[in-house]
C-alpha cells in the first residue's frame, strides 16, 4: 500500500514535465519545417502589399465611384483584403504542420516517444495558434495603418478609436489563427498533403462559389453560414446578408466548424494506426 501511494504523486508530478517536453518538441519541429518561415514571410507580403494596393486603388478611383458604393465603403475591410489570400497560406501551413510528419514517417517516432496522441495533436494546435495569431495580428495592425495612411481625403478612412475598428483589426488575426487550425485538423483527418490542401481550399473557396450558384435565396441563406463567409464578419465594419451575422456571431460559426474538425481529428488520431 505504501509503495503504491508513493508512486502516485511521482506519476502526477511527471505530467507537467511531459507536457513541457511535448511542447518544446513540437516547437522545435514547427521551426524546422522549411516552409514555415517562407509561408509567414509570404503572409506578411500579401497582407501589406495587398492592403496598400487595394487602398490606393480606391483612393485614386474615389471621384468616379457611384454614390451607393461610397456609402457602403468599408475602409477597414479594404485595407485588410489581403487576408483573403493570406488565409490560403496560413491554412496550408496548418496542413503541413501535420501531414509533413505523416509523409516522412516521423509521426511513428513521435507517437512512440509520446503515446498520448491527443496530447501531441493538441500541442501542435497550441504552437500553431500562438505563432499564427501573434504574427497575423501584428500584420493586420500594420496593414490597417498602412491602408488608412493611403486612404487620404476625400476617400473615407478610419481610426482605431472609432467604434468597431479595434475589434475588426484584432479579428483579422483571430480569423487567420482559426483558419490555420482548420488546416491543421484537416491535415490530421486526411493525413496526405495534396488531399488535405484540396479539401481545405475546397471548403474555403469552391464551396462558397457553388453555394452562391444555388437558385433563389437558398444560396444567400446557406452561404452566410459557411466557414469563410461567416468568419469574415469579424474583420468588417459593415455587415449584411439575410441574417446579418455580427462580428462575434460570425466568428462563432467559424469556431464551430473548427471545433467539429478538432473533435473528429482527436477521435481518429487515437483509433488509427500511424
Amino acid at each position: 500500500m505504501s509503495t503504491r501511494a508513493g508512486t502516485a504523486p511521482r506519476a502526477a508530478a511527471t505530467r507537467p514535465v511531459r507536457l513541457r517536453a511535448t511542447a518544446q518538441s513540437e516547437w522545435i519541429k514547427f521551426r524546422s519545417v522549411r516552409s514555415a518561415p517562407a509561408v509567414l514571410l509570404a503572409t506578411a507580403v500579401v497582407l501589406l502589399v495587398g492592403g496598400w494596393l487595394v487602398s490606393a486603388g480606391y483612393r485614386n478611383g474615389w471621384a468616379t465611384m457611384p454614390p451607393a458604393d461610397r456609402a457602403h465603403f468599408d475602409p477597414v475591410y479594404q485595407s485588410m483584403r489581403g487576408i483573403e489570400l493570406a488565409q490560403l497560406l496560413v491554412g496550408a501551413l496548418g496542413v503541413l504542420t501535420v501531414t509533413g510528419e505523416y509523409t516522412s514517417g516521423l509521426v511513428r517516432g513521435t507517437f512512440l516517444a509520446t503515446p498520448q496522441r491527443v496530447q501531441v495533436l493538441a500541442t501542435k494546435a497550441l504552437v500553431l495558434t500562438a505563432v499564427v495569431w501573434v504574427w497575423s495580428t501584428a500584420l493586420c495592425f500594420a496593414a490597417f495603418l498602412l491602408g488608412q495612411h493611403v486612404l487620404t481625403a476625400p476617400a473615407t478612412h478610419a481610426a482605431l478609436g472609432q467604434p468597431g475598428v479595434l475589434t475588426a483589426v484584432f479579428g483579422g488575426g483571430l480569423y487567420l489563427a482559426l483558419v490555420g487550425l482548420l488546416g491543421l485538423f484537416t491535415g490530421a483527418l486526411v493525413r496526405r498533403t495534396p488531399a488535405a490542401l484540396a479539401a481545405l481550399f475546397g471548403v474555403l473557396l469552391v464551396v462558397p462559389v457553388a453555394v452562391g450558384m444555388l437558385p433563389g435565396r437558398t444560396g444567400a441563406l446557406l452561404g452566410e453560414f459557411l466557414p469563410s463567409t461567416a468568419g469574415e464578419e469579424i474583420w468588417q465594419l459593415l455587415h449584411g446578408g439575410a441574417y446579418t451575422l455580427g462580428p462575434w456571431q460570425g466568428l462563432g460559426v467559424l469556431t464551430a466548424y473548427v471545433s467539429a474538425a478538432a473533435a473528429a481529428a482527436l477521435v481518429l488520431v487515437r483509433r488509427r494506426d500511424a
